[in-house]
């Protein structure tokens, strides 16, 4: 019974969290029972463009390393902020969401292959991170009951958590800057003299994922009124 309220729960999160919580759980489940190997996962540009193993674009930002306490952070973190942005600012506005994914791991991909850096899954959670705090300046927020302070210190919190934890700070870095591009791009400079929306959504992630607008200017017909039946 346990498990059907669970998994009852977890289909009521929205989409796209529930699709790359449930992809980060099971990539790491699989290499935990050794169906997977890291090697065949990990962002290799020569594995990529010469051998043609595309999946490493996407695989590369699914495992977090093996289970312990960091794997589980990043997931409390990927579920908990993930989530939140998709309800409140990307509410009804999932291909918007998409495309922040999009637009986010094309940046890190290219950022991370300068820096040689090869599982970028940290670097995305500290992206989502970013973002929704500059769009909750206001909100104060409790670190593991240690620390409460405003929500634009969470990115910075983490990565020094982070690196208590022994990871490179650069994967944080990375995140946060290219957070930080989005977030100028998608709502600082649009509302600048002379500014606009530089990234605009494609249509056909729209017509993939959004329910159609309504046309203000229809008018449904009116219902027929019941009557007597014409010999």
């Amino acid at each position: 019974m346990a498990w059907e309220g669970l998994a009852a729960e977890f289909l009521q999160v929205p989409t796209v969290t529930r699709a790359y919580t449930a992809a980060c759980i099971l990539t790491t489940a699989a290499v935990q029972l050794e169906l997977l190997s890291p090697f065949q996962l990990y962002f290799n540009p020569h594995l990529v463009f010469r051998k043609f193993q595309v999946w490493r674009l996407v695989t590369n930002f699914l495992f977090f390393g093996p289970l312990g306490f960091s794997f589980f952070f990043n997931m409390l973190f990927v579920f908990r902020y993930c989530r939140m942005l998709e309800e409140g600012s990307f509410r009804g506005r999932t291909a918007d969401f998409v495309f922040m994914f999009l637009f986010g791991g094309i940046l890190m991909t290219l950022l991370g292959f300068l820096g040689s850096l090869f599982f970028l899954g940290q670097a995305l959670v500290a992206m989502l991170v970013y973002v929704w705090s500059r769009r909750s300046p206001q909100v104060r927020v409790n670190f593991f009951g240690l620390l409460t302070f405003q929500a634009p210190f969470l990115p910075w919190a983490l990565m020094g958590f982070s690196l208590l934890l022994g990871n490179s700070i650069l994967v944080d870095l990375l995140g946060i800057a290219v957070g930080h591009i989005y977030y100028f791009l998608e709502d600082v400079f649009p509302n600048q003299p002379g500014g606009k929306r530089l990234l605009l959504t494609p249509s056909f992630l729209k017509l993939l994922l959004d329910a159609p607008e309504e046309d203000p200017n229809y008018l449904p017909l009116p219902e027929e009124q019941p009557g007597p039946l014409q010999q």
